[in-house]
Order: structure tokens, then sequence, then C-alpha cells
């Protein structure tokens, strides 16, 4: 994204494209006001009150009717002269009232401009700005919910409240470097520095729990179901998903391409693909459609092997035939994101089967026995996909990202950096640089220290007019 000025005054549509009963078009800038009485024909209009209007174009000729509201800076959303025209919803109107906006001096916004314009003009923080554009896309009520949460600050007093008491810290560690007591008492091994350091660590660690459980919240996880042809795996995605998805036949390689769903279980988005059954074939068509579900399977958070129980194999074996070892025999794919899912449940009788489950485990993995014929076992599958990927989501959970977690994650590291100076070698200096860069990077997460570069892709992925 490039740099944005402020001199001019944005424009954009601020609604969804298509037909609506209302379309919105919102200006920011200093020359707002005047486009409004321009286009209007008005000579004012009230703070925070709504205006009926008709909008004119060059020719004075009706282009449309409906509200006029003005928001006096600095009291609006971007900190300057903020205008909303509520006309009517039709793409060809909203155009042509645009165009005439654009006529009378203003310049078209860029993705998330305003939100930027309301960084800069200190009316949110980057937390904030973040959570609107988390709020808009948003795929279950529980992110929706969390994102306005951190949207109205609660997630960024959390981190300031920390950085108060890392800066308070910071100082105290330099004035006892400084400044020594005139009776010659040890600062740096009275135990206060490291009672204050451990407090803070303990903050750090609740919220850096809070933060993981929003990151799952945003991001969801990506499950993907591989296994044989005729396993049962398009079927169950229908069961998961509640509605026919996938085709579902008797014949072999039914599946030849994936399939993506997204659903929320128990809150948790969950990015479901179902892959063509994997083995060897002629079909050329079906080969590619393999080839994609191993790529696929290299790039889930947790792979799903779905076997038929009735088959009677051994599932550890399939998915070592499956999914590749290495020369030593151990397997070639990351063994802890694998859940083994034994199908067809109603089909075998208790007993039949070697890898019936009673058992919770075979050879050290967990397993999930179900039927997609009578839904048995499936929400004992859900309630263990939310367990493997550690979903617990407190009930007033904060939508987060994952440039936070990697901001938090580097500050913990910092500060147990500063814990082994301290305790371990008594180096003030050490101990204060060490503060200094978890002071840093805790302050990137609310933009008290950001690049340029950061702040050009966060608001560049925002819609525009937002």
């Amino acid at each position: 994204m490039t740099q944005i000025s402020q001199t001019k005054t944005i424009a954009a549509i601020a609604t969804p494209v298509g037909r609506g009963g209302v379309g919105i078009i919102r200006l920011s800038g200093s020359k707002a006001y005047q486009i409004a009485c321009q286009l209007t024909g008005k000579d004012s209009f009230t703070p925070r009150l709504a205006s009926f209007c008709r909008f004119y174009d060059a020719d004075h000729n009706v282009l449309d009717e409906g509200l006029v509201l003005y928001f006096k800076a600095p009291h609006s959303f971007t900190g300057e002269d903020v205008i909303e025209l509520q006309g009517h919803g039709g793409m060809i109107l909203q155009n042509q009232m645009l165009a005439r906006v654009f006529e009378l001096g203003a310049h078209q916004a860029q993705a998330g401009e305003f939100s930027y314009r309301a960084f800069e003009n200190d009316k949110l923080d980057l937390l904030q700005a973040e959570a609107i554009a988390d709020a808009i896309d948003a795929t279950s009520a529980a992110a929706a919910s969390s994102a306005i949460r951190s949207l109205t600050g609660a997630f960024s007093v959390k981190i300031n409240d920390i950085l108060e008491a890392l800066i308070e810290l910071r100082l105290y560690v330099e004035a006892s470097i400084d400044f020594p007591d005139e009776e010659d008492v040890d600062f740096l091994s009275d135990g206060v520095i490291e009672g204050k350091l451990s407090a803070i660590q303990k903050k750090l660690a609740t919220i850096m729990a809070t933060a993981q459980q929003g990151q799952l919240l945003r991001d969801g996880v990506h499950v993907v179901l591989a296994g044989r042809p005729n396993a049962g795996k398009s079927s169950l995605l229908n069961s998961l998903a509640g509605q026919e998805r996938a085709i579902v036949t008797d014949v072999a390689g039914t599946t030849r391409d994936t399939l993506q769903e997204t659903i929320v279980l128990n809150g948790l988005t969950i990015h479901l693909t179902d892959t063509a059954g994997l083995r060897d074939t002629t079909d050329a068509v079906e080969r590619i459609g393999i080839e994609r579900a191993r790529d696929a399977i290299k790039q889930a958070d947790l792979l799903l092997l779905v076997y038929d129980l009735s088959q009677q194999e051994d599932p550890i074996e399939l998915a070592t035939e499956l999914f590749g070892s290495t020369d030593t025999g151990a397997p070639s794919f990351d063994t802890s994101k694998l859940l083994l899912i034994g199908n067809k449940r109603d089909l075998v009788e208790q007993g039949d089967s070697p890898h019936l489950a009673d058992q919770e485990t075979v050879a050290g993995y967990q397993q999930i026995n179900v039927s997609c014929e009578t839904s048995e076992g499936i929400e004992q599958l859900i309630t263990t996909l939310c367990d493997k990927v550690g979903f617990h989501p407190p009930e007033n959970s904060l939508i987060a990202r994952t440039r936070h977690i990697d901001a938090l994650r580097r500050t913990q590291q910092h500060l147990a950096d500063a814990h082994e100076q301290l305790v371990a070698y008594q180096a003030g200096e050490l101990v204060a640089e060490s503060l200094r860069q978890g002071q840093y990077s805790l302050g990137e997460i609310t933009g008290e220290f950001s690049a340029d570069d950061l702040l050009g892709r966060i608001f560049g992925s925002f819609c525009i007019g937002k």
C-alpha cells in the first residue's frame, strides 16, 4: 500500500456491491462538508443530525435522494470531518453519486484508508483497527463477539497494562544502575526486581493463552480427510457439514478432486478438505486428484485418516503405506497432526475388528470410531477435534492474529533473558536491554512501534470504504 496523504478528501462506497435498500457513500477530509453542501444545495448541516436531502448533478438534475449525516472533526471515526450520504442501494445510483463526489473534489479512497486515518489520528490503535476487519470477516458468532471486544479496546487494555508495568520496571532497573543507594543496597539482588519481573511474566502467559484461543477463533483450523477409496471420507464430510456437499457412491474413485467446506463446530471454524482416495491408478484425472490430495495433506493442521473398520486393516500400517516413511521405517508425516477415524462402525459387531474403539488409542494415536450412517461417534469426533487443537475459548475471549502471537512470544523470550541475566549474572545493563527489547516487541501489537510496511500490509487488506 502506498503512503497515504491526509491532505486530500477521500470518498468510497461503504456498502456491499449489489442491490439493497440503502447505499452509503462515505467522505472524510477537510472538503467533505463543502462537497456535501454543493451536492445537496444546502447551506449547512448540524453535526450528528440526519438531514433529508436531494442529491444533484452539475446541471442540477436529481441523482437520488436520502439522508446526510455530518460528523465534525475531531468527533468522528477518522478524526476528520466525515460525511455519510445514504441513498438508495442500486449500483448505478451509487456509482453516479460517487462520480459526482469526485467531480466536486474528492479522491477515491484506498483499501483501509478510513481506518488508517483513524489510527493516525489516535482514534483507535492498531489492535482495534485490525478488529474492524476481523469483525467483518468473522465466520462464527464467537469470532464476531471476540472481534467486537477487541474493537472496543479490551485487548488493548490488557497489552497496555503490561506495557506500563514493563516501563515502570525498566525505570527501576536503570535507576538502580545509574543511582545506587548511598547505603550500598544491591537492588539487583534484593528480590524486588525479580518479583516484579515474575509478575509481568505471569500476566503475559495469561494473555498468550487468551490470544492463542483468539487466533483459533479468527483463523480456524485446516482439517484434511484422507484414506483409501470408499473408506467413507465424503460421507464423513457430509455428516460434519450437516448437508450433502460431497457425492457419495459405492464406486471407488468417485471423488476426483479436493472438495473444501468451511463449517463451524462448537464455535471452532473448520476448513474441511475432502480428498481423492489414495491408491495406484492409471486414470489420468484421478491421478491429478491424488496429487492434489497429497498437497493438501502436507498443508493440513490436522490429518484425519479415515479407514473402513469392516476391512479389518491396521490403521498404522495403512498410514505408513499411504503417507510414506523414512529409510528407518519412521513415519515421514507429522504424527502429531494425525487422528485415526474408524468408519462404518455400524457394519461391525463388537469383537469382530481389532480396532473397534472401546479403545481410545492405537499405537499411541488417538482413535475415534464413527458411523456416518447412524451418526454414532460424530459428537465425540467434534469434541476430540477441538481438544486436539486446544480450542477452549473463555467466555470473554479476544480475537488475535498470527503477528500478535509472534510479538507475544518474542516478548516472553526477552523477559526470560532478562530473568536469566538478573538471577544468574546480576548484569543490570543486560537486564535493562532485554526489558527494552521486550517493551518494543509488545508495543508492536498496538502500533506503538510499527514500521510503515507493516501498516501498509495490515490496512491494505481492508475493504474499500473502511
